[in-house]
């Protein structure tokens, strides 16, 4: 059997994941919780085959979880995530799996088989060496992101990411939106956001990215939507597809 922990904030989250999970025989849920410092005290004590793991969760999140266990003591793993970020790219890139909410029941098997498989490689120790690679390169694209760099005929301005209020999606470009200023970046919205710490900097639309810091007001609508209020008054939607993104500013999570 593969003994398995269930490690995420939302509790709708961890019922699918045990429904999905209950649909494999060869797997065993040996315990589950909804915060950082517990997921570190389970699999340190539990000592599972397997853990799921949401990567974004309040004052501990997943990225904090494996480093505290430490890379090379962690069990097999499949973050669980809500956003489209850097982190997907580096988990294809060093070979480690996700799965994205809301769950989809063919992704959620397939991830399932390729965890079995990455199960039997933690035996010889690759995985632990892929863990590490990805935490690495992690740290350091994020600590070292301080500004964009806009291009402007001749000019260059350079914007600080604390500094950006939110961003959406221009064609080719990126809106940057700054203190009252508007510059546009050579760049895809994804390709930003992948940039910029997934705590601060939520999608809330397809097309728009907005820095929690910046918001006041959030008003609710009748499907699951919305709109975020910042402090100077800009209204921006949000969609019932992209509602998660502000979970835990609407006590959801």
């Amino acid at each position: 059997m593969i003994r398995t922990i269930v490690v995420d904030d939302e509790a709708p989250a961890r019922r699918r994941l045990r429904t999905l999970l209950a649909e494999a025989p060869d797997v065993e849920i040996v315990a589950e919780c909804a915060d950082g410092p517990t997921a570190v005290e389970l699999i340190e004590r539990a000592t599972p085959d397997l853990v799921f793991l949401d990567i974004q969760m309040p004052e501990m999140d997943g990225l904090e979880v494996v480093r505290a266990v430490g890379a090379e003591r962690m069990p097999a793993l499949v973050f669980v995530t809500a956003h489209d970020s850097f982190a997907l790219r580096a988990f294809e890139l060093h070979a480690i799996d996700y799965v994205l909410k809301p769950f989809d029941g063919e992704r959620f098997a397939r991830t399932l088989e390729h965890a079995r498989r990455v199960v039997a490689d933690k035996a010889q120790g690759r995985f632990a060496a892929r863990l590490a690679g990805f935490l690495d390169d992690h740290a350091a694209l994020r600590a070292r992101l301080e500004r964009l760099v806009v291009r402007d005929a001749g000019r260059v301005h350079l914007v600080r990411v604390d500094e950006l209020d939110w961003m959406a999606a221009a064609g080719n470009y990126v809106e940057l939106h700054a203190g009252g200023a508007t510059h546009l970046l050579h760049d895809t919205l994804n390709g930003v956001a992948a940039r910029l710490s997934e705590r601060q900097f939520r999608r809330i639309h397809r097309s728009t990215v907005v820095n929690v810091d910046r918001i006041c007001t959030i008003e609710l609508g009748a499907r699951g939507d919305g709109h975020v209020v910042l402090h100077d008054g800009t209204r921006l939607i949000f969609s019932r597809t992209h509602r998660h993104a502000l979970g835990d500013l609407l006590g959801e999570r």
